[in-house]
């Protein structure tokens, strides 16, 4: 399977609750992701056990039949760490999200939330991807040139790359920060 670009990624979508799962699956596709449900948490598991690559992302609900969403973070991240696990859940408590953030989930939404929410999370999760293999490509670039020899990259290839990332991190902190403006 080919390595996923920054835009396009695989989301398992995990909830014990038919509507939200749903609701939740449609509006991933219409950001153009692919989408795999799941109506609980251990056929969760069992999917991202299978494949451990497959899913970029796994938004699941915490409290659930079978095994919960923290069973379904740690076997998304053991399978694959750079997976980003969005916690959703109804019962949302300070424990709760406390846990979620230890144990290495990317985001914690309390339900109910907006979908303009979860697409500022995908926004993020797009642009930390891309972010991260600008970064992965620059390293081998400079490897290249350390083993050729070579004095390093010229200032101007450096500086449009630079440039590329701040416009991004501002897009980022601007997106945050219309997230976060009440409702009228």
């Amino acid at each position: 399977m080919a390595a996923p670009t920054p835009d396009t990624f695989e989301v398992l979508v995990v909830d014990d609750e038919a509507e939200t799962r749903e609701v939740l699956a449609e509006f991933c596709r219409t950001l153009g992701l692919t989408v795999t449900s799941a109506d609980d948490g251990r056929s969760a598991v069992t999917a991202i056990q299978r494949s451990p690559s497959q899913f970029r992302v796994v938004l699941t609900d915490i409290w659930m039949r079978g095994a919960d969403g923290f069973e379904v973070l740690k076997a998304a991240r053991a399978a694959n760490p750079s997976a980003y696990v969005v916690m959703i859940t109804g019962y949302a408590t300070l424990d709760s999200a406390l846990r979620a953030v230890r144990e290495g989930a990317y985001d914690y939404l309390p339900k109910p939330f907006a979908l303009g929410q979860l697409e500022v999370v995908f926004t993020r999760i797009r642009d930390r991807i891309a972010l991260e293999a600008e970064n992965r490509m620059l390293s081998r670039q400079m490897d290249g040139l350390r083993e050729a020899g070579g004095s390093g990259p010229r200032r101007g290839d450096l500086t449009w790359r630079l440039d590329a990332i701040e416009e991004r991190l501002g897009r980022i902190e601007e997106l945050l920060r219309q997230s976060r403006l009440p409702s009228a």
